[in-house]
């Protein structure tokens, strides 16, 4: 992706729309860079980091497995998975986010940023033991790629972790949440993040954003079996799971899909 594509980034405050055409949207992110972490914590009320814990426990790291963190940003999600031992692989399609990343974590030798588009990943078939994907695949113009895409470069028996803001089963929570995003968001935007109009497409693509079946529905399409997924903070945000299946040596058939609890 050229940078001639990428606003300056003392220009003017730029943000994508719903067509999530991706030059824009790498755009938006490479301008805010510099404090989108801080930012997410005071918007989401320290519940980023929650989520991030969460996140971390089901992609159930160990030392020596290769793990890909995609839409890694600068890297917050990857240095967790990297204290397991494992060697973590952040990518991301925002060379403003990498850059950041590099910055902050250039002496954790286990941990390599990547840039790279989530609908053509850089990578071998079968070479990572997990993949995850935290907050990036609704930025994504065709996120069933891109869950195709996290298949193919996953080994058989492997580990899929999605965490993705989604749709508060419960009326009252869910109205108390458009509330919070429709009249509180956006006041707080303006206090503390370099591009306010960058977290007004946030809200939006928030809103349009399909339910917990729907993407589950996704996952299992494009192939992943054993899928599931559980509700964090009252369903603000989903965390799915899933598993690469493993093809007999002999039949050539994969297992029957089971949904775990």
């Amino acid at each position: 992706m050229s940078r001639a594509a990428h606003p300056e980034p003392n220009g003017p405050g730029n943000r994508a729309d719903l067509g999530k055409d991706p030059a824009s949207v790498s755009g938006m992110f490479d301008q805010v860079a510099a404090r989108y972490d801080v930012t997410n914590t005071v918007l989401s009320v320290g519940n980023d980091q929650l989520w991030r814990i969460a996140t971390t426990r089901a992609v159930a790291p160990r030392p020596g497995e290769r793990i890909l963190d995609l839409a890694a940003g600068t890297g917050a999600s990857s240095i967790s998975l990297a204290r397991s031992g494992a060697h973590v692989v952040a990518a991301d399609f925002s060379p403003g986010m990498i850059a950041e990343g590099r910055r902050r974590h250039r002496d954790v030798r286990n941990l390599e940023f990547v840039e790279a588009d989530a609908t053509d990943l850089p990578f071998d078939d079968d070479q990572f033991d997990a993949v995850t994907m935290s907050f990036g695949l609704r930025n994504v113009k065709r996120p069933k790629k891109a869950l195709a895409e996290l298949l193919r470069v996953t080994k058989p028996g492997g580990r899929l972790v999605i965490c993705e803001f989604s749709h508060p089963p419960q009326p009252a929570i869910r109205s108390a949440y458009r509330f919070y995003n429709d009249r509180i968001l956006p006041r707080i935007a303006r206090a503390v993040s370099s591009n306010t109009e960058a977290y007004d497409y946030l809200n939006e693509s928030i809103k349009t954003w399909p339910d917990q079946k729907t993407l589950a529905d996704w996952i299992r399409e494009v192939g992943w079996s054993q899928v599931a997924f559980r509700d964090l903070t009252f369903g603000i945000v989903a965390l799915h799971r899933a598993v690469k299946p493993v093809v007999n040596p002999v039949s050539g058939e994969k297992p029957a899909d089971r949904l775990d609890s």
